[in-house]
């Protein structure tokens, strides 16, 4: 049984191109406020919702076959975790004595370059 291409309507796409602009004009107005440590998880529930709403209608993953929306929610759980990871690195790095990159010295057997 095949399934028919589902139509989304012009008003639909309308109305989530006009939420899209509305938080873009949302994303540069608070890019301009400093809100200390919540500047990052704004611009991240923003753009986040940005791109749901884009894959969602769209891309109309909404309507699509489940598993293609099981794909796509396995990624982006993949990226919030290693997001999280890489955001939890660079905030704890200074807590654990590690404030400068590492040199690390040539020893004399590496210097030596006869074979």
């Amino acid at each position: 049984m095949a399934e028919s291409h589902h139509i989304i309507p012009i008003r639909t796409l309308s109305i989530v191109f006009i939420v899209l602009l509305l938080l873009t004009v949302i994303t540069v107005i608070t890019a301009r406020i400093d809100l200390g440590v919540l500047n990052v998880p704004l611009a991240l529930t923003i753009a986040g919702s940005k791109a749901i709403l884009v894959v969602m209608i769209f891309m109309a993953l909404k309507y699509d076959n489940k598993v293609n929306m099981l794909a796509v929610t396995l990624g982006v759980i993949f990226v919030v975790v290693f997001l999280a990871l890489t955001l939890a690195d660079t905030e704890f790095r200074g807590s654990m004595g590690i404030t400068e990159p590492a040199i690390v010295e040539p020893t004399p057997e590496s210097e030596s370059s006869d074979y």
